[in-house]
């Protein structure tokens, strides 16, 4: 293995330069980032890895808070008759009583960027541009390393991202990145290394390596976070709890039972999810899932149910069916659809009814089963979808839990509920939140629905938000 690529992350106190690590290494728990300046006082280092070889070595250094005061004393240091530039008057700073007192912070800025190949310039792009940043950019240019700056924050109000790139300009640094380390863009990371290739060019292999690697790593954790996703929406779908008729307080106690396994199974996955994008637990913040009285007819006469017992309807009657037309378990009345539908049963195909025949006795003699409503299912997709979403733009230097209030998603509010999930409807033996899950691991049409909801969870979570 060759040495990684040494970058060293300096700039002004307080501008993100942890943050920027965070986000690049997606840790939340490197190092500490925190609103007051000074933060990092030492140097702190961890490796970006590409199918197990660390190709690009990462340093987080302190602020510099006094790079006036700096800038003087350096030029202080050289005897009139001696002109020292570059690197030679870094090194006469460092090897000074006031390296290791005074300068110290801005001294291990220096020492780690000499030691480094290259170095990140991290500026919170909402402060204004001042002198003391431009005597920064001084010292820094005299370690002889290339410089790339990176604006951080641009996505706030606030942002002065134009006059920094003036500024920055004018001094003679043209190639610069803006990657705002709370909410980067999709591709943010690759125009980084991109703007990296036009400074060290002869590292082009080794950063396109990692280009290539960091992008297959996000599509597989978007593959497999939209797979958690669907698996949480078929489970859900399939659940089906038996009622009986006596005593009254049954049906109570099933709903309570049902409302209890949907939150758990909702929480489980939401972990899951934090956990695929390394974040803590409890980074989400998210209002109570609108659960509803549940449904008691649990659509036995969907299309997938009355085609296993061998019943065909015609267009208009199974989307009468599909919308909750069936036995009123509550009155023991019956629509108009499903009496027909049961007395074709009764009438000649009894003896072709062998999964669902004692379930469909058990509805006309007046037992119950309790599913979960069509508006629930909405419900936690759009949850779904919005995490999946904020997960994806989310930067690991984000310091608020992420907020998902009521979903207003138009697709899952208004769009026919996907195939897969009527499929569910139809296999109550799919769903992982009641028993011990061995009737349904190896299910292949179980597992089918599950990558067809999952492709369309997986298209809308990489798509523009």
């Amino acid at each position: 293995m060759t040495d990684p690529l040494r970058l060293a992350l300096v700039g002004h106190t307080n501008t993100g330069k942890t943050s920027l690590m965070r986000t690049l290494l997606r840790d939340t728990d490197f190092g500490e980032v925190s609103s007051r300046p000074g933060t990092t006082r030492h140097v702190e280092g961890a490796r970006l890895l590409a199918d197990g070889e660390a190709l690009v070595a990462l340093y987080d250094t302190p602020g510099m808070e006094d790079a006036i005061a700096l800038l003087d004393y350096v030029d202080s240091l050289a005897p009139p008759a001696e002109r020292l530039e570059g690197p030679a008057r870094i090194e006469r700073f460092l090897a000074s009583p006031s390296a290791a007192t005074r300068f110290e912070q801005e001294a291990k800025v220096l020492r780690q960027l000499l030691a480094s190949d290259a170095g990140l310039y991290v500026v919170d792009a909402r402060d204004p541009v001042l002198p003391k940043h431009k005597d920064e950019l001084t010292l820094l240019a005299s370690c002889a390393r290339p410089l790339l700056p990176v604006l951080n924050f641009v996505r706030q109000p606030d942002a002065r991202e134009a006059a920094w790139r003036d500024a920055l300009a004018r001094l003679g640094l043209h190639a610069v990145v803006s990657f705002d380390t709370v909410a980067p863009a999709i591709d943010g990371e690759r125009q980084l290394y991109e703007k990296l290739i036009t400074l060290l060019d002869a590292q082009r292999p080794r950063l396109e390596r990692l280009m290539k690697a960091r992008e297959r790593e996000a599509a597989q954790r978007r593959e497999a976070a939209a797979r958690i996703a669907a698996e949480l929406l078929i489970d859900t779908a399939a659940l089906r709890l038996s009622v009986p008729a006596e005593p009254p307080s049954a049906l109570e106690n099933a709903l309570a039972r049902t409302h209890e396994a949907v939150r758990r199974h909702e929480q489980a996955a939401v972990d899951r999810l934090l956990a695929l994008y390394r974040f803590r637990p409890g980074d989400v913040r998210a209002s109570a899932l609108p659960l509803l009285d549940g449904r008691w007819e649990h659509d036995l006469f969907s299309g997938e149910a009355l085609s296993q017992l061998g019943i065909k309807l015609g267009k208009g009657a199974a989307a009468g069916a599909a919308a909750g037309l069936g036995i009123d378990l509550l009155t023991g009345g019956l629509s108009l659809g499903a009496a027909t539908a049961i007395g074709a049963v009764l009438g000649g195909a009894w003896q072709t009814v062998d999964k669902l025949g004692e379930r469909l006795l058990a509805r006309v003699t007046g037992a119950r089963e309790l599913t979960v409503d069509d508006a629930v299912l909405r419900a936690l997709a759009a949850r779904q979808q919005l995490l999946l979403q904020a997960l994806e733009g989310r930067g690991h230097a984000a310091l608020g839990p992420i907020e998902l209030g009521q979903p207003d998603i138009r697709r899952w509010r208004e769009e026919a509920l996907p195939e897969a999930i009527a499929q569910a409807r139809a296999h109550p033996e799919w769903s992982a939140l009641v028993g011990d899950g061995r009737h349904w691991r190896d299910d292949d049409a179980r597992a089918g629905a599950i990558d067809a909801l999952a492709r369309d969870f997986a298209r809308a979570s990489a798509g523009p938000h």
